[in-house]
């Protein structure tokens, strides 16, 4: 559920409301009960959760393979 933003039209005051999308917005003031409407552009966020992101979690993996195994001195001789 989004965050929408309103401001009073009358006192000034602006607060934010957690309201789902397909709620209709609040049109009384809760401080002085006057006119309030929802600023535009303000009801999206971005939430990043997990670990973190990478530059390696979107490379492709045909590009990007990693680099080949060295032989260590055992796997020479046994070759």
């Amino acid at each position: 559920m989004p965050t929408y933003e309103y401001v009073c039209e009358d006192c000034g005051y602006v607060f934010e409301e957690f309201q789902n999308i397909t709620a209709k917005p609040l049109t009384v003031c809760p401080k002085c009960g006057g006119h309030v409407r929802r600023k535009i552009g303000t009801g999206a966020g971005l939430i990043f959760k997990g670990s973190g992101f990478y530059i390696t979690d979107y490379k492709d993996k045909k590009a990007g393979s990693t680099p080949s195994k060295k032989k260590t001195n055992k796997e020479k001789k046994a070759s």
